[in-house]
């Protein structure tokens, strides 16, 4: 699509640096639009999806502009809500969001934010719990410890964990 428009220079050669570049920028925006668009779709039709779910409950319906502006008002809230985690993670100047900057943003809402700590210490007590295993499997494979014996001692340092 994007090659069509490329037109050779005056002098029946390559086409120019420009234009190459001009088309390469035409096709990223080409790729953001459909991108837009996909997710766009996704939004409206999870919204679609919980509306049917409601109107089930409640026994009332949504009109079509309604689930459509729903969808449209969702979208742009999501777009926002990146652009601010973007800006501070770059505040922090770094490159990455953490979910540091997630508790930033959800600081207005008592109840989000207490749900995103708590999902957040559980995701870090997995992943702890994980990197112990991977420690206590790479200490036993070069011990020379059976995989009977591995597992046992994998069991005890668990229920240890517990008490």
């Amino acid at each position: 699509m994007a090659a069509a428009r490329l037109r050779p220079t005056a002098l029946g050669g390559k086409p120019s640096r420009a234009a190459e570049g001009r088309a390469m920028e035409a096709a990223d925006g080409e790729e953001r639009l459909l991108l837009t668009q996909r997710l766009k779709a996704a939004v409206h039709y999870t919204v679609g999806c919980l509306c049917q779910d409601v109107a089930e409950d409640k026994e009332m319906q949504f009109s079509k502009q309604t689930i459509a502006a729903i969808s449209e008002i969702t979208f742009r809230q999501c777009e926002n809500f990146a652009k601010d985690l973007e800006m501070f993670a770059r505040h922090a100047k770094r490159s990455t969001v953490t979910t540091e900057d997630v508790k930033l943003l959800a600081r207005r809402s008592s109840s989000l934010l207490k749900y995103i700590t708590q999902k957040s210490e559980e995701i870090t007590s997995s992943n702890m719990e994980q990197k112990e295993k991977k420690k206590k499997k790479s200490i036993a494979t070069k011990g020379g410890i059976t995989s009977g014996e591995q597992e046992a001692a994998v069991t005890e340092s668990e229920d240890s964990n517990m008490a």
